[in-house]
């Protein structure tokens, strides 16, 4: 069942041009310095609530709701607690006095596991005292707003979804028109996202297709440093075969000059290969030379350029960096859209929960742990996981990483030492209250965390890995 939001658009009655934004709420602090000391930068975006049905219909007129009725009837929630809500966040009174008109109705693609949030605009133009000194929320023209969103450096004043979502840029920042109809989001500016059913495991059942299509050329330049240059750049085409054909249309409404980019070789990443292979022969693949030595020929049988960290992409003038970023696989890479400073990270971490990595594909926890640290040295403004939504305070995400691996460690040392012998011994200790379908993941994860335990020399003198296979507990499990 879906979720749905109010977000808000003041409009300044002296100035046609600003509307007011408000200073988003930050996670909770973990209470431990080293965590609490990576600090996201603030983020600022329209007001917004989430909005309450009621039992009968609400009294607020909002002019032109009807555009929307097909798929939202607002009558049918409590728009008057909504915009007392909202009333708060701004710390004026009486918003629901105001004349108040729609504007848009977005609908949020399915990220997964959890409900997809639509959101709908609504917006007046409200008079109040001088917000100039106000720490929470402030006037900003659209104009400052565009530009703050396009010219993003490391630590900056950043602008969230909801204004993307609502702002009246008309697609300029990209060339893409997207197939009607496909459901995406677009954020950070420019920067669009098309969820595509995909072989992921539970609870995601999609794949992130990012898409990065610049409509107008900003710098081009054709220095021989950029390892690719393209006119349009995708990432991760990891779609079932039986959305191949919605692949080929995202494909064909792109320009031919494409390259593609994969994190790393799991099929949920590059099961597309081959309808972009047939759709547009001349695509430029980057990818890890380890990834490419695993992806099948059925599904990439044409050249590649290798990438191993560091190398530039060059996309209409847009620039993105390669960052190695080892751990999940012995591949695996990401990316970093220096443009908006936003981190396009693969499966180093995804949308809930936390990632797995593979062990029988050069997964380790040591390089898992370095990446996550450079990631934070990068201190990206956004982040994008290949599964689940897009994460808005990275530090903050980064951290709760490394915090969970460690007191995960903390949990097999404490199992080790309570008579815990094998694989199967620690799984079934620290997972008891897990569905054990789940187990055998879980398993590979906890071989490589006493594997990172033993060269941390953490681990009882008298402890021996070679009780600890993936193998061993898999024959463990079939016995139950």
């Amino acid at each position: 069942m879906s979720i749905y939001k109010l977000a808000v658009i003041i409009k300044n009655p002296l100035n046609d041009e600003e509307f007011l934004v408000v200073k988003q709420i930050r996670p909770r602090k973990f209470g431990i310095e080293e965590y609490d000391s990576f600090i996201d930068s603030d983020l600022w975006d329209f007001p917004s609530v989430h909005l309450k049905m009621l039992q009968g219909e609400s009294e607020i007129q909002v002019e032109g709701a009807e555009l929307c009725s097909a798929k939202l009837d607002l009558k049918k929630f409590d728009l008057s607690l909504a915009l007392n809500q909202v009333s708060e966040q701004v710390r004026v009174e009486r918003l629901v006095e105001g004349q108040w008109k729609f504007w848009k109705f977005v609908e949020e693609p399915e990220f997964g596991p959890a409900p997809p949030i639509h959101t709908v605009f609504i917006t007046a133009y409200y008079g109040f005292d001088d917000k100039s000194s106000d720490v929470a929320c402030q006037w900003i023209s659209w104009s400052n707003c565009s530009k703050r969103l396009s010219e993003v450096t490391p630590d900056s004043y950043r602008m969230g979804p909801l204004v993307v979502n609502g702002f009246p840029h008309d697609s300029k920042h990209s060339k893409w028109d997207v197939p009607r109809y496909l459901n995406y989001q677009e954020y950070p500016l420019g920067v669009r996202l098309v969820p595509m059913r995909s072989r992921t495991g539970k609870p995601f059942s999609t794949t992130n297709l990012v898409v990065i299509a610049p409509q107008f050329v900003a710098n081009s330049e054709s220095d021989k440093n950029f390892i690719a240059h393209g006119d349009a750049l995708i990432i991760d085409p990891g779609c079932r075969a039986q959305s191949h054909q919605e692949l080929a249309d995202i494909i064909a409404a792109l320009p031919r000059k494409l390259i593609v980019f994969v994190t790393h070789h799991h099929a949920d990443h590059v099961d597309g290969l081959s309808a972009i292979q047939k759709c547009n022969p001349d695509a430029i693949l980057l990818a890890h030379k380890y990834t490419m030595h695993r992806i099948v020929k059925d599904d990439w049988s044409l050249g590649y350029t290798s990438v191993a960290g560091g190398e530039e992409i060059n996309v209409r003038g847009q620039r993105l960096q390669v960052i190695s970023a080892l751990g999940h696989t012995d591949g695996h890479m990401a990316l970093l859209h220096i443009n908006t400073h936003t981190l396009i990270v693969g499966d180093h971490c995804v949308g809930q929960g936390s990632a797995v990595l593979d062990a029988f594909s050069g997964g380790n926890m040591g390089e898992y742990f370095n990446t996550t640290y450079k990631f934070l040295e990068l201190s990206p403004n956004a982040l994008i996981p290949m599964h689940g939504r897009v994460n808005l305070w990275p530090k903050h995400m980064l951290c709760r990483y490394l915090k969970n691996r460690r007191d995960r460690e903390s949990s097999i040392l404490n199992a080790i030492e309570h008579g815990s012998t094998t694989l199967f011994d620690i799984v079934s200790t620290l997972y008891k209250d897990i569905d054990r379908a789940l187990w055998y993941v879980a398993a590979s994860n906890v071989r490589l965390h006493v594997e990172h335990l033993a060269q941390q020399h953490k681990l009882p003198e008298v402890f021996s890995l070679e009780t600890h296979s993936v193998a061993a507990f898999g024959d463990e499990l079939s016995k139950l």
